[in-house]
């Protein structure tokens, strides 16, 4: 591996292990979570929509309050300034996070239709496995915290 490959993967590792940053994402992805939840159970409970339909609603709108933390808060300091970079970084948000809801929505489905686990509790574990690649991909892709 040439040495400014592996600089560039060092000094990623290095702003991904930030324990500020990252505190601030659980936080914020705690407040998420809860959106999400809340909406969720609301959406199955009042309504007919199916658990998917619920589910990609909820995502969102918990997506769109993340992004805007986020984007005051934790990663205040990263990315262009103004309404097309800030347009951008939102676009790219959702698209990282669509691989996360993908993982959710499966372990939610698994959990639920297979081990006959509460709809509430599946997505929380959903959410947890989705975590991690959420972090990695918002750190690096949306807010490009290395530059």
């Amino acid at each position: 591996m040439s040495d400014s490959l592996s600089e560039a993967i060092r000094m990623r590792v290095r702003v991904l292990l930030s324990t500020t940053r990252f505190s601030q994402f659980v936080g914020v992805g705690f407040v998420g979570a809860t959106v999400d939840n809340v909406v969720l159970f609301l959406l199955i409970e009042g309504t007919t929509l199916g658990l998917q339909g619920a589910k990609l609603i909820s995502w969102e709108l918990g997506i769109a309050i993340i992004f805007a933390i986020n984007e005051r808060w934790t990663f205040a300091n990263h990315g262009d300034v103004g309404l097309g970079a800030l347009g951008r970084r939102f676009l790219r948000s959702n698209a990282v996070r669509v691989g996360g809801l993908l993982v959710t929505l499966v372990v939610l489905k698994v959990l639920v239709q297979r081990f006959d686990v509460w709809f509430v509790t599946a997505n929380v574990i959903g959410i947890g496995v989705g975590f991690f690649v959420n972090y990695t991909c918002e750190s690096l892709y949306t807010w490009k915290v290395h530059r």
